[in-house]
């Protein structure tokens, strides 16, 4: 998993609410075993017509979103099934960071399991800055060791567990935890050949 410790990175404002992993990354492209190639299918839905065109009517096929790695959306996002696909895929495609007022429980596990920062902040900020990324080109510059998001105004002060923290800030994923205990774990698989 790469570390993150600090992100700066244009936004893209998915101003939408409740949006599911079904939403996020369709079922018929669940088929695949590796953990990349998701991201040409992200909100694939929404961002492609029938025939495979773009959809003029999604903001975020809009050119001045090309490059975002900072998503801001609207309350409970990743909410429906329990398919890691859509970390893979918001990964995949560039996203380091999402912010919303709250996320799906599993979704937001399954974010910290992969590298992807999820923030959770008032629905009064983010729909500020919302408003600022739909106007203009807008950055956010994240600093998960400070725990703290600066817009060029202020610097807002965001919560995440001591743990996850650890785990994104040093790149950590469940096998390099793991790891770390090598010492310990050969020490007892020796002990216990000698019982």
């Amino acid at each position: 998993m790469e570390a993150i410790q600090y992100h700066k990175g244009l936004v893209y404002p998915l101003n939408r609410e409740n949006v599911d992993t079904d939403q996020i990354i369709p079922k018929q492209f669940l088929k695949a075993i590796e953990r990349t190639g998701f991201g040409k299918f992200l909100f694939y839905n929404w961002r492609y017509n029938d025939d495979g065109s773009l959809r003029q009517d999604f903001t975020m096929n809009d050119e001045k979103y090309n490059g975002a790695s900072i998503i801001l959306a609207g309350k409970n996002f990743g909410c429906g099934s329990s398919r890691e696909h859509a970390a893979w895929a918001l990964l995949d495609y560039g996203f380091r960071v999402v912010i919303a007022p709250s996320f799906a429980d599993i979704f937001y596990n399954n974010a910290l399991k992969n590298g992807i920062l999820p923030i959770m902040l008032e629905q009064s900020i983010i729909q500020d800055w919302m408003k600022k990324a739909e106007r203009d080109s807008f950055t956010l510059a994240v600093d998960l060791e400070a725990q703290t998001i600066t817009d060029g105004d202020q610097v807002i002060a965001f919560d995440i567990p001591a743990y996850h923290k650890e785990k994104l800030v040093n790149g950590w994923d469940d096998i390099d935890l793991t790891l770390l205990l090598k010492d310990k774990i050969e020490a007892y698989e020796q002990s216990r050949q000698l019982v």
